[in-house]
């Protein structure tokens, strides 16, 4: 059944006028951004393909624009408004993170680094750079790897954070396995950073390891 073919009260854009989009299951939201399906498959069936593709919104959120590529039904113009959505959540969190004390919202700062990390095919070794009361300055990808291993160069992430007049830092990075369980060589990359950063007065405030729908936070288990 197409949406043109229910009840009115029940149609997904009829239905969060009058109701909200709290009233909405997940297939109906995604198909009020698809807008139409294709021969064969309506458009909340094409929405309930993506979503079981992906596993959810949160799969969706945090995958890379090609990984849409393969699926029938996302066409240019989809796969495009698919990854503006995505930015425009990276960018609202990057928002709230650079107006308030990090601190203050851990769980964004792990929404955020998700969203700019967990998609990605090789490591990358990322640092959020805060001012003196901890709000977000930027986020800078500093190095990337093969899919295994990463090099990091201290005096790099000192630079930067001098150039940036950073009070404190964040670190991050992925792990393309998925598997977000820090490694001993993480913790020493952590420490080493730590004391590089400590002479030139920066804090190191966390280290967060990025996996598929996880985030291992170093300061959570007393590592930092």
């Amino acid at each position: 059944m197409s949406i043109k073919d229910l009840p009115a009260a029940a149609r997904p854009r009829e239905k969060l006028l009058t109701l909200g989009p709290a009233a909405l299951a997940d297939a109906e939201l995604l198909a009020l951004l698809l807008r139409t399906g294709f021969k064969g498959q309506g458009v909340l069936q094409l929405a309930e393909g993506v979503l079981a593709r992906f596993g959810g919104f949160a799969g969706l959120l945090h995958a890379a624009p090609s990984d849409f590529v393969p699926v029938k039904g996302l066409g240019p113009a989809k796969r495009a408004e698919l990854a503006a959505v995505v930015e425009m959540a990276r960018r609202a969190l990057s928002q709230r993170l650079a107006e308030a004390p990090v601190f203050e919202s851990p769980a964004a700062v792990k929404d955020y680094v998700q969203l700019q990390l967990a998609a990605l095919p090789q490591e990358v070794f990322a640092v959020l750079f805060l001012d003196s009361q901890h709000r977000l300055i930027r986020l800078d990808e500093m190095f990337r790897g093969t899919l295994n291993q990463t090099s990091v160069y201290p005096r790099e992430v000192v630079r930067r954070a001098l150039a940036l007049n950073a009070g404190a830092v964040i670190l991050a990075h992925n792990h393309p396995s998925g598997l977000a369980e820090p490694s001993r060589a993480d913790e020493f990359l952590t420490q080493t950073l730590k004391e590089a950063l400590k002479l030139v007065d920066v804090r190191v405030l966390d280290h967060l390891v990025v996996g598929r729908g996880c985030v291992v936070s170093f300061a959570e288990r007393g590592l930092i």
